[in-house]
């Protein structure tokens, strides 16, 4: 023997290195965790999905500013409360942004969706803004749940 022998439920080294008697069952990547739980392979899950709702929370701020100008000159009449409406929703989106270490952040999160997409009534543009977005926060969901859970 040329050293230690690891025992089949013993938990890799620190190298990450499995024993000899280790396995790895076929399909999951990484093995299952205790038990029988499906591991998503992140070092910090739940960090990796604040950073992604904060991500996309800040992106939509962003698009949301940076239309503004766009839609009042192609678009035509956007009027004080459209404008209004963009930068309230742009606001609300950096505040949560900022605040998804909270477990009603995500909720908060698809209500700043249903506004915008109710925001179309001011203008059609924030209608078709408020589909993507919307969209893409179903996406950030689903993505959130299969890595969680």
């Amino acid at each position: 023997m040329t050293g230690p022998e690891q025992r089949p439920d013993t938990p890799p080294g620190p190298g990450g290195e499995a024993g000899p008697g280790a396995e790895q069952r076929p399909g999951q990547p990484g093995g299952a965790g205790p038990g029988g739980v499906r591991r998503s392979g992140l070092r910090n899950p739940d960090k990796a999905v604040r950073g992604l709702g904060a991500g996309t929370l800040s992106l939509e701020a962003l698009v949301l500013l940076l239309a503004i100008q766009p839609i009042r000159v192609v678009g035509g009449d956007l009027s004080g409360a459209a404008i209004a409406a963009i930068v309230a929703l742009a606001v609300a989106c950096v505040v949560l942004a900022g605040m998804m270490r909270r477990g009603w952040a995500w909720q908060a999160g698809t209500v700043v969706q249903g506004l915008l997409l109710l925001s179309g009534l001011l203008h059609w543009s924030l209608l078709v803004l408020g589909v993507i977005f919307a969209l893409v926060w179903a996406y950030a969901w689903h993505v959130r749940r299969v890595i969680l859970g």
